[in-house]
């Protein structure tokens, strides 16, 4: 074979679209296998990355986890503020618009709760977490 057909062979091929020395030399010799680069479509194919910081808020909040981390926080506190008698009868159940839910294990207790010490569970707790958090209590029988 001559020079100028080694030539004139070299040159003939596919049709090529764009560059095709990608920066990237893996790319390189898949655009000239390909006799195409195609770069441009697998980058708008590809699906867009996210940050992290800005995928977590929302995770987090589908999951409820300021919720429960909030109520596990007054669980707490309960345990620690509240006259040991009351904590042996009753116990912080859920916290939803403001409100937090107290099952009491008896009626007896509930109307002692409810009639005695109902004002001071309510100051303590909004003192330690703010009246806008814990606005009401509501006692039920559980």
């Amino acid at each position: 074979m001559t020079a100028k057909t080694r030539q004139s062979k070299s040159t003939s091929g596919p049709p090529r679209h764009g560059s095709l020395k990608p920066k990237d030399p893996r790319r390189g010799v898949l655009a000239m296998w390909r006799g195409i680069d195609l770069a441009d479509v697998e980058k708008a194919r590809a699906p867009s990355a996210k940050p992290i910081s800005g995928v977590m808020p929302g995770v987090l909040k589908s999951m409820g986890l300021d919720r429960r981390r909030t109520e596990a926080e007054i669980l707490r506190v309960w345990n620690h503020l509240i006259d040991p008698n009351i904590i042996a009868h009753a116990q912080p159940t859920g916290l939803r618009k403001g409100t937090l839910f107290v099952t009491v294990d008896h009626s007896v207790w509930l109307s002692e709760i409810v009639r005695y010490r109902r004002k001071e569970i309510l100051e303590r707790l909004q003192h330690s977490f703010g009246s806008d958090l814990i606005a009401r209590i509501s006692f039920r029988i559980g």
